[in-house]
């Protein structure tokens, strides 16, 4: 049974007072079927009649004012407000509220702003599993409902205004006007014929006597099996997040647990951490990490080795990580093997190695918040690259850690390749004192270097800033050795300030080559031209530079440089490079050399033309020339510069 519509029966206009609370709800209730009727057709034809309904309903019961009125006239929390006659019901301000909300639904979603209240589908009412729409009508209903769909919100309104609520045009005015309409006569203008207008009572737009049927019964039972496997897979989740056996206490800094596995919990049980034996690299047939045994004064340490552990696989917010290029730094895929445990300068550090990584966990003395967590690729190493990991960095001095073939330590300094190394005395644990680093002041004014002897060689390591410290040798690519000689340790100590270039880059080894040598015009000396190849742990980005190392100068000007290029390397053991130089007396040279492979040279363009046999070119040419250089080789094949 529904409340009796007023649709027929026109009432009075009447100015938009704000009332109070109680006469608006009065208002309402009294003329709910004419508001929701109102709303209805204003409403885009576009949201469907089920839609539609229920967003009449909900507009209209939203449409109560904010506040309550005084005696005064002035509504509390609201905008001040007159006093009405006794006559005065509050239905224009209601039926205003409800106009504008109707108004404000049929505007388009934009990025712009936030939506409308209006524009969302309503809250309440809320009707699940039905759907709601009124009766049909006969063949006028149907063609008035499609005009209606073609007019825009202000000409709908002015429409409804007319038919349903009787106003003169000039009422029709005024209320579209107040109900923030941009141009209300030409939505006036679009209101069609009042012929029609008696249609507007018709039960097919009266949302209060409605009909009612099924949603999609096959899609909803589609959705509620979805729901419930959605709900039970989230209960399953939280109940193992919920399982008790770990948490922030006992893992120091690391993150709550993620994962319980049986492979996963054995990688983070100290009790099944791998030490091997102090004589094992003796008959080993390998000679890397992996033969190195536990050392430090912690390794008993269950505690502090399970925090290492825990922070490793689930490093929490106050952890520092860094990783060297190309190294994953993800959990252990298996007990990891102890290399070191133990208190260096202010923090207690962990070595950890699993195979393809070392693992460097390290956390403040003190016992105070934090931890740091450094990861450095080391697959493939070997007795030469195996020597010593950096086990504590503080104030500009590093500790290595040495393997145990290691007998002796000295340091040197690259840029005074005369000075003899000083002698370093290791803990018995290996660790060495303290060691200013390269270039300590940021100025190439000195650059450190360890000498270690061991397993029947001498191999001259430094520090580019990770975990593994870069092997320095020297020689043609694939007869690299060791800087022992007094000409190798020359032509380092002028490449030397050049290593800032591959800092931090994952570099494994450094080679130094002196591929050329080139006697220089106008009798000015002899020049050598080096190339140096830095070879990284991951293989895939390995840095090539070309020096030009001129008599007298002190450091060596680089002439080109590549990335991730086989040049001066094992499978491509070749290098071409140029440079302009200036001689003493002021005349400016393209000077260029190749390897032994290169049988001639040639340069063009910038204003400079000439060839040489041979592997080394020097040819007049203006200051600032840009020339084009090229090669060919002994067996005919031509070969550009390095690039």
């Amino acid at each position: 049974m529904t409340a009796p519509d007023t649709a027929t029966r026109p009432l009075p206009p009447v100015a938009p007072v704000p009332p109070d609370v109680e006469q608006a709800e009065a208002a309402i209730v009294e003329h709910y079927p004419r508001l929701v009727r109102l709303a209805y057709l204003v409403l885009p034809p576009t949201l469907g009649r089920n839609r539609r309904v229920l967003t009449a309903h909900s507009l209209v019961q939203r449409a109560l004012p904010r506040g309550r009125r005084e005696a005064g006239g002035v509504v509390q929390g609201g905008v001040p407000g007159q006093r009405g006659g006794p006559d005065d019901s509050g239905y224009a301000y209601v039926r205003l509220r409800v106009l504008r909300a109707a108004l404000e639904a049929g505007l388009p979603l934009t990025f712009r702003g936030l939506p409308r209240r209006a524009q969302l589908p309503p809250a309440l009412p809320q009707v699940w599993g039905l759907r709601l729409f009124p009766r049909s009508g006969g063949v006028e209903e149907l063609a008035l409902d499609q005009w209606l769909a073609t007019l825009d919100g202000p000409g709908r309104a002015a429409c409804v205004l007319r038919a349903l609520e009787r106003l003169p045009e000039p009422e029709v005015l005024r209320v579209l006007d107040e109900a923030g309409v941009p141009d209300p006569a030409a939505a006036a203008r679009e209101s069609g014929d009042p012929a029609n207008d008696a249609l507007f009572a018709s039960p097919e737009f009266d949302p209060c006597v409605l009909q009612a049927r099924p949603t999609d019964l096959l899609r909803r039972r589609r959705l509620t099996r979805a729901a419930l496997a959605a709900g039970a897979a989230l209960a399953v989740c939280g109940a193992l997040l919920a399982l008790p056996g770990g948490g922030w206490g006992s893992d120091g800094a690391a993150a709550p647990p993620y994962a319980r596995n049986a492979a996963a919990e054995q990688a983070l049980d100290p009790a099944r951490l791998v030490r091997v034996s102090p004589a094992l690299w003796h008959t080993s047939s390998r000679t890397d990490f992996s033969t190195w045994p536990a050392r430090g004064d912690r390794t008993d340490d269950t505690a502090l080795l399970r925090r290492a552990l825990a922070v490793w696989a689930r490093p929490g917010s106050s952890v520092v990580v860094s990783a060297t290029p190309g190294t994953p730094s993800g959990p252990p895929m298996g007990p990891a093997q102890l290399l070191f445990a133990g208190a260096v300068d202010q923090a207690v550090v962990v070595l950890l190695h699993d195979g393809l990584r070392v693992v460097r966990y390290a956390e403040p003395r003190s016992g105070s918040a934090g931890a740091a967590l450094d990861f450095a690729r080391t697959d493939g190493a070997s007795a030469d690259t195996a020597t010593a990991l950096v086990v504590s960095r503080v104030d500009g001095n590093v500790r290595y850690l040495t393997a145990p073939w290691v007998t002796g330590v000295a340091l040197r300094d690259l840029l005074g390749p005369g000075d003899p190394p000083t002698a370093l005395k290791a803990t018995q644990d290996g660790v060495t004192p303290p060691v200013p680093g390269p270039a300590p002041a940021g100025d190439c004014t000195s650059w450190n270097a360890l000498a270690l002897t061991g397993d029947g060689a001498t191999r001259l390591i430094t520090d580019l800033g990770e975990l593994t410290p870069a092997r320095l040798t020297s020689g043609a690519p694939g007869a690299e050795r060791n800087v022992t000689e007094a000409a190798e340790l020359a032509d380092w100590s002028r490449i030397a300030c050049l290593l800032p270039s591959v800092r931090s880059h994952g570099v494994r080894t450094v080679n130094a080559w002196t591929y050329a040598k080139q006697p220089l015009p106008e009798g000015d000396g002899t020049a050598a031209w080096l190339c140096t190849r830095a070879e990284t742990w991951q293989g895939a980005a390995d840095r090539v530079q070309a020096q030009f190392l001129a008599p007298g100068s002190g450091t060596a000007a680089q002439a080109a440089a590549a990335e991730g290029v086989a040049a001066c390397g094992p499978r491509e053991p070749r290098v071409l490079a140029g440079v302009l130089w200036k001689s003493r007396a002021g005349q400016w040279y393209v000077l260029a050399a190749g390897s032994a492979q290169f049988a001639s040279l040639s340069v063009s363009g910038g204003g400079v033309n000439g060839s040489a046999n041979g592997n080394r070119l020097a040819v007049k040419a203006p200051a600032g020339a840009q020339v084009d250089l090229s090669g060919k080789l002994t067996d005919g094949t031509k070969a550009g510069v390095l690039r």
